[in-house]
């Protein structure tokens, strides 16, 4: 390879809102970026590239083919499923992803919707008119309450899941988890069969990746078996949850609320019920559990490592 690869990105505004430092990767070849790209601007732009960097732009077999001196696809993300990784082996192209960096930013993000569910912050903030009308300024219209001492379950144990689950233990609450064959402890955390696991949760968080088997884990039986005063936490994946389930289960009232901040179709769809006309229980974010500014410094971070490493000849990060 040249020993200043040409090192095209395709989805600079996913990570940088012109607050990251770029500089580690352009020391590393000639760096072009580009905001977004479309579909159909993916092979002319990565034509010339040895390496090329993607958030979310789809990288498939025609791409790669467009692309003769292609060595590289790092993906500026944990997940890989915007690359045909069969055709990235049959093309003896490398692929690289980071792992680990949005933790601390997630495990905030899951306690910013308990607490708010818990304090209210968002009902109160919203209604400044009525301050003045309570004669002791106090108003009790929407009642707080405390999580010490309400179980928390977590489905999946990973890095971000642990991490809740330390967060949980210091807010005085019992930490349980989902098990995935009858019950037992993982690391001191009780693991609950599915009946008990979805019964005896108050909140409950998804953290596990989204497979054949977690697909649609959440769905009208599991909600069924939740408690009436229970929420649902989504900062995974949005395939976990059967929306539609969801929306009736909130809808009738079988559980208190839900939080996501991830979607089955990301943008959605023009429509959506989700976004054009969410029930008063569902609270919505765009996706931006992953997105403090030290996750994505950690990010490009962890591209440069792995960049670094590809240029000497080792693996990092390889997901091939």
């Amino acid at each position: 390879m040249d020993p200043s690869p040409r090192i095209v990105f395709l989805d600079r505004d996913t990570t940088d809102a012109g607050d990251i430092d770029l500089g580690g990767i352009e020391a590393l070849g000639v760096l072009e970026t580009y905001g977004m790209t479309r579909p159909d601007e993916t092979a002319e732009r990565i034509s010339g590239a040895n390496i090329v960097l993607s958030n979310k732009v789809v990288i498939g077999a025609a791409e790669m083919d467009a692309a003769t001196g292609l060595r590289l696809i790092q993906v500026v993300a944990t997940g890989v499923n915007n690359v045909d990784l069969e055709a990235a082996r049959e093309r003896d192209v490398a692929v690289c992803n980071v792992s680990g960096y949005s933790t601390p930013s997630v495990a905030q993000h899951v306690f910013a919707f308990l607490l708010n569910h818990a304090t209210k912050v968002d009902r109160y903030t919203a209604e400044p008119e009525k301050w003045a009308e309570s004669p002791i300024f106090t108003r009790l219209d929407h009642p707080v309450f405390e999580w010490a001492g309400k179980t928390l379950g977590i489905a999946g144990l990973g890095t971000i899941g642990r991490e809740v689950a330390s967060i949980g233990r210091a807010f005085g609450m019992r930490v349980v988890a989902l098990a995935r064959e009858g019950a037992g402890e993982s690391g001191g955390i009780e693991r609950l069969p599915r009946e008990r696991f979805f019964a005896e949760s108050d909140a409950i968080t998804l953290h596990c990746p989204l497979t054949p088997d977690t697909h649609h884990l959440i769905n009208a039986d599991t909600l069924d078996l939740m408690r009436p005063q229970a929420i649902l936490v989504n900062t995974g994946r949005g395939d976990l949850v059967a929306e539609n389930d969801l929306l009736d289960a909130l809808e009738r009232g079988s559980i208190a609320a839900a939080y996501v901040d991830v979607l089955s179709q990301e943008p959605p769809s023009p429509g959506h019920p989700f976004v054009t006309d969410p029930p008063p229980n569902l609270f919505v974010t765009p996706h931006t559990a992953w997105s403090s500014l030290e996750a994505r410094r950690r990010l490009i971070d962890g591209v440069v490592r792995n960049i670094t490493a590809f240029l000497r000849g080792e693996r990092e990060n390889r997901v091939d």
